[in-house]
C-alpha cells in the first residue's frame, strides 16, 4: 500500500478559479496523464519540482500557493 503524501494542494480549487479548468486540460497542459494528475490532487502522489514549478506556473502563482507542506 503507497503512504499517502504529507503535501497538501490547492489545484482543484485553483482549476475551478481559472474558468472550470478540466482536469484533461490541466495534464495535458504540464504534459502528464489525467491519471496522474488526480493522484497529485488527492495527494497520493508528490510531484517532481520541475512538475510542481509547471502546475504554478499554469496558474500564475508561486509555488506556496498551490503546495503547502505542514510544518508541525
Amino acid at each position: 500500500m503507497v503512504k499517502p503524501t504529507r503535501v497538501t494542494n490547492s489545484i482543484k480549487a485553483l482549476r475551478a478559479a481559472s474558468d472550470e479548468m478540466t482536469q484533461a486540460d490541466l495534464a495535458r497542459r504540464i504534459g502528464v496523464t489525467r491519471q496522474t494528475l488526480i493522484a497529485i490532487e488527492q495527494g497520493r502522489y508528490s510531484p517532481t519540482l520541475e512538475l510542481a514549478f509547471q502546475i504554478a506556473s499554469v496558474f500564475e502563482v508561486g509555488l506556496d500557493d498551490v503546495f503547502q507542506y505542514p510544518t508541525t
